[in-house]
């Protein structure tokens, strides 16, 4: 199993679990911390440039930093500063961030964590109850491509409780360098080169990459007996692991008649789902992706005793011996 960082919330089982990104909206999935980031919310904190410890070694963008003590007293304001400026799109609250990261202790320069040794960065959400306090406020507004340095007093942080899994006391401030490699909101595509569909037995889909739903059309004949998945934009990303979690824009159809009876495209929102639990609850659906390279959309066709077979949702367009379509455009693996 992954390991999950200290600074994400877990991701609830289920076909779906979606999340206000990117649009203005607030709203978002909620889920209990591993461990949690503080619960009650302050006002905004007044960010200032400083102090900040140097950064000793490790000085390039994607390279693991070595940070030195904290300089005296951390202030009691969240302290930012952008180390290197990134050039890409600019970051707002409720957008997804992919990042590589550092983080320690002020007064002993002890590391708690780092995604640099695993080679995985981390994606997560800058959404309230998802991340810590410091990391929504410290990164929205930055551009993609940016080392950003920063240092959260507890109140940003995780609190007066602290975080003893990590030894974290609830006095300490926490410093973190994070590099964000790319950020995600609800109008994001997939990016990989289109493929030719020339199988007259397979719905076609639609390859814009705008960010709205890509048209499907299912073909008035009996479905494949068995699953398939294949691309419809071909991503050039490592491939999806059968461990991982995936976030991405999905739609899902019934077979018989295109209707759609979930979708991401267009609703303002996102999807992530751990691909282990999507094996509970529609197995082809989480085969179909397994080994799929991230920035691609893939068509998965899922036949019944994948899908749900003769227990379907009840109240849905989905029935007992149902074929079901997906488009989903992997935007990132977790």
């Amino acid at each position: 199993m992954r390991r999950r960082s200290l600074l994400l919330a877990a991701v609830p089982a289920g076909l779906v679990t979606v999340a206000g990104c990117g649009d203005g909206k607030s709203d978002s999935s909620k889920a209990s911390a591993s461990p949690s980031p503080s619960v009650s919310t302050p006002p905004p904190p007044k960010i200032v440039e400083g102090p900040l410890p140097a950064i000793t070694a490790g000085t390039k963008f994607g390279e693991k930093p070595t940070v030195a003590k904290g300089p005296g007293e951390p202030s009691k304001n969240l302290a930012v500063k952008t180390v290197i400026a990134g050039s890409g799109r600019t970051i707002a609250e409720n957008d997804f961030v992919r990042a590589d990261y550092l983080g320690q202790i002020w007064d002993t320069a002890k590391v708690f964590d780092n995604s640099y040794d695993k080679k995985r960065p981390l994606v997560l959400q800058l959404a309230q109850g998802t991340v810590i306090d410091g990391w929504r406020y410290a990164l929205a507004g930055k551009k993609v491509g940016s080392r950003v340095q920063i240092a959260v007093p507890p109140t940003w942080g995780y609190g007066k409780q602290g975080n003893a899994q990590a030894g974290i006391k609830g006095t300490d401030t926490l410093v973190f360098v994070i590099d964000v490699i790319e950020s995600f909101n609800s109008k994001s595509s997939a990016t990989g080169k289109p493929v030719p569909q020339t199988d007259a037995a397979l719905p076609k889909v639609g390859t814009n990459t705008d960010g709205d739903v890509p048209k499907v059309t299912v073909p008035k004949t009996d479905p494949p007996k068995k699953l398939v998945s294949t691309y419809v934009l071909e991503g050039d990303g490592p491939e999806l692991k059968a461990d991982q979690a995936v976030l991405c824009q999905f739609q899902g159809l019934v077979w018989d008649g295109g209707k759609t009876f979930q979708r991401t495209y267009g609703s303002g929102r996102l999807s992530q789902f751990s691909l282990e639990q999507m094996q509970q609850a529609v197995k082809g659906l989480a085969q179909g992706l397994t080994g799929k390279k991230v920035g691609s959309r893939v068509l998965v066709v899922v036949p019944p005793e994948l899908g749900y077979g003769d227990t379907p949702p009840s109240g849905g367009v989905i029935k007992k011996g149902s074929t079901l379509v997906f488009t989903v455009d992997i935007l990132a693996a977790m």
